[in-house]
């Protein structure tokens, strides 16, 4: 599994995009070895169950240039940095309770060249500045997730989505969803990505509410 897998899905990738996308195998397994971010049984499929998963968002909005992310529980970097390399005019802050995480992160960013990132070991309440989305991968329920970024996003929306959250969350979530209370649109990552992995995957949108 390359980063020819990611190619196929966005084909229209700059030279320096498919560049960066293709350092991530040999980043990735060099720090997992001290610092444990990717479970070993995922480490070989990192393109499908990692990159190419995080990157389900980037079917669902095109990021707007000078548009600020906010990526909660990033662990090693997930989704924040397949789409900081998918959106290099967007801002991105990756942040996490576990610094080591951090670091693997800010390792991996600056070895790619990655500009438009920045990782900090933070708590999402701690996070300071306004966003235009929040993003994030399956960190707790949504009725839990909700409340740590409910005050954190910019008034103003420029984008074809409302500001919100963008959740890639697996499985069947009717009772989740229900129990959150929150207003929200599902998107269904098997309708852009033809693999069995991606079979229950959904991006999970809830715009500010």
């Amino acid at each position: 599994m390359t980063s020819d897998l990611i190619l196929h899905y966005f084909p229209d990738l700059t030279p320096e995009q498919q560049r960066q996308f293709s350092q991530l195998q040999e980043l990735y397994e060099l720090w997992n070895n001290q610092i444990n971010v990717i479970s070993r049984k995922d480490i070989d499929q990192l393109y499908e169950r990692h990159v190419l998963h995080s990157l389900g968002i980037a079917k669902v909005i095109s990021f707007l240039p000078g548009e600020k992310v906010l990526d909660v529980g990033t662990g090693g970097g997930f989704p924040g940095i397949p789409l900081a390399i998918m959106f290099p005019e967007t801002d991105f802050l990756l942040v996490d309770s576990i610094g080591k995480k951090i670091k693997v992160v800010q390792e991996v960013a600056a070895a790619i060249g990655l500009k438009n990132l920045k990782a900090m070991h933070l708590r999402a309440e701690q996070a300071d500045v306004k966003f235009d989305f929040v993003v994030s991968r399956a960190v707790t329920q949504l009725k839990d997730f909700y409340p740590w970024v409910k005050g954190k996003f910019s008034k103003q929306s420029k984008n074809k989505l409302k500001n919100g959250i963008l959740y890639l969350k697996g499985g069947d979530l009717v009772h989740e969803i229900a129990e959150s209370g929150l207003k929200v649109q599902r998107f269904y990552l098997k309708d852009y990505f033809d693999r069995e992995f991606f079979d229950t995957k959904q991006v999970i949108y809830v715009p500010a509410q």
